[in-house]
């Protein structure tokens, strides 16, 4: 038993220790990297450990299976920042000038943060005319992959059950407004939080504002 694990280990340990190895040294470099290149970099190298583990599991050469792993990542990695950057970009500058904020979640969903000067009055849950050309290209070219959460914020004016109800009530308009444009009941969840989750102080107006929110995220699932 000793013997194998002795067998064993260094088979395992040497590809395993170089893929880490090489995909530390690519993400050393990622602050100078586009989302393409970092997601590509970061899927070559959880690739390449799962391949070189694989392979000296099975009995087959962990060397081959680093490299074949390796590459595998890294164009699942690529495909996916392309698609979700693209989105991002085309989403942003529909959202220049509005005040809303598009960035990339650490879970890799495009998050949209739109306040409450582009999205509704106080109180209400209509949509402001300046959150369409938004939304408008937030649902084009949306397919059987992406996946749409929506997600309702209040500030603290108010009581927790008029709170609730408007955060969904608001988040409910946007999916309306979304479905009518073509996207699948299926594919969209819709969340109210109320006031539950603020990102600023409820005491001043500006904090208020900040709070009272929607965001949008946008996720791609298997096929």
């Amino acid at each position: 038993m000793r013997d194998m694990q002795r067998t064993f280990q260094p088979a395992l340990a040497r590809p395993a220790v170089l893929a880490l190895a090489a995909t530390l040294a690519l993400l050393v470099g990622c602050e100078s990297m586009s989302e393409r290149e970092q997601g590509t970099a970061k899927g070559a190298g959880a690739g390449a450990v799962v391949g070189a583990i694989l392979g000296s599991v099975t009995g087959g050469s962990a060397g081959q299976g680093a490299v074949l792993g390796g590459a595998v990542g890294a164009v699942a990695g690529n495909l996916w920042s392309k698609r979700m950057e693209d989105k991002r970009q085309a989403i942003q500058q529909a959202a220049q000038g509005t005040g809303a904020t598009v960035t990339r979640t650490e879970d890799n969903r495009l998050r949209l943060n739109v306040p409450s000067d582009v999205s509704f009055d106080t109180g209400q849950s209509a949509i402001k005319p300046t959150m369409r050309p938004v939304l408008d290209e937030i649902s084009r070219n949306l397919d059987g992959s992406t996946r749409v959460t929506i997600v309702g914020h209040t500030d603290s004016t108010g009581s927790d059950a008029v709170n609730e109800a408007l955060s969904r009530e608001r988040a409910a308009a946007v999916r309306d407004y979304l479905s009518v444009r073509g996207l699948r009941s299926d594919r969209v969840t819709v969340e109210g939080h109320g006031s539950r989750e603020p990102i600023a102080d409820n005491v001043a107006e500006a904090g208020r504002a900040a709070n009272r929110r929607v965001e949008i995220f946008l996720s791609e699932v298997a096929s």
